[in-house]
């Protein structure tokens, strides 16, 4: 049966590494997921915007709740600065708030100013964003034409490569390659690159390339999942959704332990290998996930997440 036919028989639990493509939602893209599937516990980690692309982590049945341990993960983004405009949204989608003639400035003081704004920094998230102040998400308030204050979030910037990619009538336009911690607005970024450099700039062409060890050439287009007959191949167990979390091995008789979800001695999981105060993915002599822990208090390790054990 066709996923366009109706309902698969069964449903799977797994993580798919989506390339999203522009001009469409995060939440577009799983509604599309549970068509491709046909099964409705779909969800996402990690918003990105309609006109950014690159890598969405979708995950499948049980996976949807291990979605927030993937949400957290360093990401690596491209795209381009254009110096000399600003926008209301801060990207191209924005209506002109300002102009400067920024023709003059060179690719160093670019090179400069961006290395200003890497390391632990303070930003001031952007009122076109997803996060809810109030019970109401940001980019609402906006659309209605309300402002409010927003409280500055530390985030961090690895990395804030900036080379030359072209010019345009009001100034040069920079090639942007962004590693940061997760939280961090890039189109903040490139607005606070444009104020420091002496005018405005916005962000274009933004590209999500990495999230933690999930990377776009590992990804698949909608279309390719499509257009598959079989979607296996491209679905990652949840053991490795989860390989970015220390992984612990565990014998069948704390396997069985771990499988109910029982609260255990500390002792128990450093013995295992468990390193620092979790979490952990928990797997058997198999590879199998069995649960998410991590440490509850000084003496005990206890249950994030606990899978149903298999039939």
């Amino acid at each position: 049966m066709s996923p366009k036919d109706g309902p698969i028989d069964v449903a799977v639990d797994g993580l798919v590494v989506i390339d999203k493509p522009p001009g469409c939602t995060s939440h577009d893209v799983v509604a599309r997921c549970r068509r491709i599937f046909g099964q409705r516990k779909v969800g996402h980690a990690g918003t990105l915007d309609p006109d950014a692309t690159g890598v969405l982590l979708v995950g499948l049945g049980q996976v949807t709740r291990l979605l927030r341990f993937l949400s957290g993960l360093p990401k690596r983004y491209t795209g381009e600065v254009v110096l000399g405009i600003a926008t209301s949204t801060l990207d191209a989608a924005g209506d002109v708030t300002g102009t400067w003639d920024m023709r003059s400035v060179a690719l160093q003081a670019a090179q400069s100013a961006a290395a200003k704004l890497t390391g632990h920094i303070e930003q001031v998230p952007p009122m076109v964003s997803a996060l809810k102040i109030g019970g109401r998400r940001l980019h609402e308030l906006a659309r209605a034409g309300v402002e409010v204050d927003r409280p500055a979030r530390p985030v961090t910037v690895w990395r804030f490569d900036v080379e030359g990619a072209g010019t345009t009538a009001t100034g040069p336009v920079l090639a942007i390659d962004v590693e940061c911690s997760s939280g961090t607005y890039v189109r903040s970024l490139a607005a606070d690159l444009g104020a420091l450099l002496g005018g405005g700039a916005y962000l274009r062409r933004l590209r999500r390339e990495a999230v933690g060890e999930f990377t776009v050439e590992q990804a698949v287009t909608l279309e390719e999942l499509e257009g598959a007959v079989s979607k296996s191949h491209v679905l990652l167990t949840p053991a490795q959704a989860l390989r970015g979390l220390p992984q612990v091995v565990v014998g069948r008789g704390l396997a069985a332990v771990v499988g109910y979800g029982q609260v255990v001695g500390l002792d128990v999981f450093s013995q295992a290998g468990a390193p620092g105060t979790g979490p952990w993915a928990v797997v058997d002599e198999d590879g199998t996930l069995l649960a998410v822990y991590e440490a509850h208090g000084p003496l005990r390790a206890k249950p994030a997440v606990v899978l149903p054990r298999p039939r």
